[in-house]
């Protein structure tokens, strides 16, 4: 007797797991460099294995299934050109997420999420995620360089998202490798901006061309936000820095902010957007990346509110960006 006829429901739960082989196949040709070899047009496929030291008929299965989302494109029977999205994957193209999908495809990043089952068992992350990264130089070169190309990516549409010019004074918190606070300078010319983070952050990030002209209008200032913030500046910055921690934590950095920030000050938090109920969105992707990694959460607007309230802000305007990405503005307030 024949089994009965898969359901369509059935069917479809099994599709969804195929993002994971979509997700892998994507960090392994990134970290090969397939698109770069494929920058001068279709190239047969014997050709790019050759250049990229790999076997050949792997590879084109590999691309073949690619293709097949739309990654490459197929052009003949062993031929294949970047496609429209693929050319984001090239090293030379600004705002290539290359390096993002080798951090996605590597051990920091996926060996947390194989941990769900034990995550969502204690509500305890796979590990201490910053703990991790100051013990392995390496996998903190591979974290680093992929949030290098997320900010390149963000921080122009961010630049544009509020007349950060009007507060004269700005400080980036936690602000890494400098690119969003960079672009933020460019386009306000009358602004003066401060970077604030680990000593060993600001040590590769003051070295960057990107200070070039900026040289005059930038400072840089060591932190550990768990203890102080300087008070140096009448507009403060922090993207996605709340949600890499709990509600104690993160309100821990945001009272140190509240004594930094002047009472005509400002508090502006570049966070990811929830989204409403029974539909996707990258800040519930995100969500469940911090709940693995970090242990922090991604937060709703009315849980930012309270949570900035505890810290003796405010919660004023909140502005939508793109992608899920929202921009809160806190006033200072009474606790």
């Amino acid at each position: 007797m024949l089994p009965p006829t898969p359901s369509k429901g059935a069917l479809q739960l099994l599709r969804m797991t195929e993002g994971l082989i979509i997700h892998l196949s994507l960090s392994a040709t990134a970290s090969l460099g397939i698109a770069d070899l494929l920058r001068d047009g279709p190239t047969d496929v014997s050709a790019i294995a050759d250049a990229a030291k790999v076997d050949e008929q792997a590879l084109y299965r590999a691309l073949r299934f690619l293709a097949g989302h739309g990654v490459f494109c197929q052009t003949a029977p062993r031929q294949f050109a970047n496609s429209p999205l693929s050319h984001w994957l090239r090293s030379d193209v600004p705002g290539s997420v290359r390096r993002v999908m080798i951090f996605r495809g590597g051990p920091y990043f996926s060996s947390a999420l194989t941990a769900l089952p034990h995550v969502i068992a204690t509500g305890k992350p796979a590990h201490d995620a910053f703990e991790r990264l100051r013990d392995d130089p390496e996998e903190a070169r591979i974290f680093d360089d992929a949030m290098t190309d997320v900010s390149a990516i963000w921080a122009p549409i961010i630049a544009r998202a509020h007349d950060f010019g009007h507060w004269g004074s700005l400080m980036d918190v936690g602000g890494g490798d400098g690119l969003l606070l960079a672009a933020i300078l460019k386009a306000y010319p009358s602004l003066r901006g401060v970077l604030a983070d680990q000593q060993y952050v600001l040590s590769r990030a003051q070295n960057w061309a990107i200070w070039a002209d900026l040289r005059n209008r930038i400072a840089f200032e060591p932190i550990d936000f768990f203890q102080s913030v300087p008070a140096t500046c009448r507009a403060y910055l922090m993207k996605n820095v709340i949600h890499d921690w709990n509600d104690e934590l993160a309100l821990k950095i945001l009272r140190n902010c509240r004594r930094a920030v002047p009472d005509k000050g400002v508090l502006f938090l570049v966070e990811y957007s929830v989204g409403s109920a029974n539909t996707p969105s990258l800040g519930k992707a995100a969500d469940m990346i911090m709940l693995a990694s970090t242990g922090g959460k991604e937060r709703t607007v009315d849980e930012h509110r309270e949570l900035l309230a505890a810290a003796g802000f405010q919660l004023g305007n909140v502005s939508p960006i793109e992608g899920d990405v929202m921009l809160l503005e806190a006033r200072p307030g009474t606790s």
